[in-house]
């Protein structure tokens, strides 16, 4: 599972969801991307469980890159606990995924082939995605 080494605070405020993806919003590494239509939360378990289902349908050809990594800590306080007595102990891992954010790369495969892992990814996603393609520029 993905999960910061060390963090400077070990529980954090939960921030805002407004607005589009500033970084992380171009095709960077590979031919193929894996782009967010969606504001929300990644938790690390759900990036690996697609990243293995991409991984498997391309039967560990060509090459897949994971732009995005669960950096933020998830807290969650007990069930049947009252309310007060300080924030909760940490849960898991998360990533803020916003519109545009780029989250899966690929390449050394076909267009088809990537356009079906991708999908299966997407199924493992709790969010809205769409397959996009690096566009081929004009000229030699």
């Amino acid at each position: 599972m993905l999960a910061p080494k060390r963090l400077k605070f070990r529980k954090k405020q939960r921030g805002h969801f407004r607005g589009t993806a500033t970084t992380c919003n171009t095709i960077a590494f590979g031919d193929f991307a894996l782009a967010s239509e969606d504001t929300l939360w990644i938790t690390n378990r759900q990036i690996e469980a697609a990243r293995i289902a991409m991984t498997r349908h391309i039967k560990r050809g060509g090459k897949v890159w994971i732009r995005i990594f669960p950096d933020m800590p998830y807290t969650k306080k007990p069930a049947e606990v009252r309310m007060g007595k300080g924030k909760g102990n940490v849960e898991g891992w998360v990533a803020l995924v916003k519109p545009g954010t780029i989250m899966f790369e690929m390449a050394g495969v076909t267009p088809e082939l990537a356009s079906e892992a991708m999908a299966l990814a997407a199924a493992k996603l709790p969010i809205h995605t769409k397959f996009v393609a690096r566009r081929e520029l004009g000229g030699s």
